[in-house]
């Protein structure tokens, strides 16, 4: 589920390892994600994580749907929601720098993964984008709360709002992505480089300053309101009825 990868410059590449679902997000891989981050939180010789999706299909692809589509009611939903948000607020407040190599399509909760990082670099092309509302549903680990804190307010209201899917290029208008790199390693090896050149005590330093703004601000507790709320609309017949037609057309 997940594949971890370490170099001697200093950075921990994670990769989501479920291609034959595009990397999409299960329990197990819940786990796996929860218990890298806390080793990786820890280990010195990590300056930088680096999460990616193996292929080239997919970044990730948000959560497995078939897997989750038998929660039915608000609490039953919010078990599974709060679950991924908890580790979704770990990954924001990690005490190193966070980058998201956005090597394929990153949709639903793969954009809330990816804004949680720090930095987010994507390969020419990709599409990504925002599209729980088509699903009756809200972003469901944080995301939005997290996104309003990336890029300015109006542009991450239309991101959320209209739902669509977006090119690397028009999200780097946008801001949500810094840079478009290609093929290849030597696009975000480039952009990290910078940071791996520094000792870790100075990364980490700097990531502490943003962190205790966060805290100060409250972070947490929206994140865990954003959640509930969507709790309360996975619990819709609208959603149920979205997620129906959405299975039944992959069949």
């Amino acid at each position: 589920m997940i594949k971890v990868e370490t170099d001697i410059r200093g950075f921990m590449k994670v990769q989501f390892n479920r291609p034959e679902k595009r990397n999409a997000v299960n329990y197990q891989l819940m786990d796996e994600l929860k218990a890298v981050l806390s080793e990786a939180a820890t280990d010195d010789e990590v300056k930088l994580l680096v999460l990616t999706g193996v292929g080239s299909e997919a970044f990730c692809s948000g959560g497995d749907l078939s897997e989750f589509h038998d929660l039915y009611t608000e609490e039953e939903a919010f078990s599974m929601l709060s679950k991924m948000g908890e580790i979704l607020y770990t990954l924001a407040v990690f005490p190193k720098p966070t980058l998201a190599l956005i090597n394929g399509s990153a949709i639903g909760g793969g954009c809330e993964i990816a804004t949680a990082c720090d930095f987010r670099l994507a390969k020419s092309g990709v599409k990504l984008g925002f599209v729980q509302g088509t699903l009756g549903i809200t972003t469901g680990w944080g995301g939005a709360s997290l996104l309003l804190e990336k890029i300015p307010e109006q542009k991450a209201l239309k991101l959320l709002m209209d739902a669509k899917i977006h090119k690397a290029e028009e999200a780097l208008e946008i801001g949500f992505v810094d840079e478009i790199v290609g093929e290849g390693s030597d696009g975000w090896e480039r952009f990290a480089e910078d940071f791996l050149r520094h000792e870790t005590g100075v990364l980490i330093a700097y990531k502490k300053l943003l962190v205790n703004k966060w805290q100060a601000s409250g972070l947490k507790g929206r994140m865990d309101a954003e959640i509930r709320e969507c709790a309360k609309l996975w619990a819709s017949d609208a959603h149920h009825a979205a997620v129906d037609r959405f299975l039944t057309k992959k069949k």
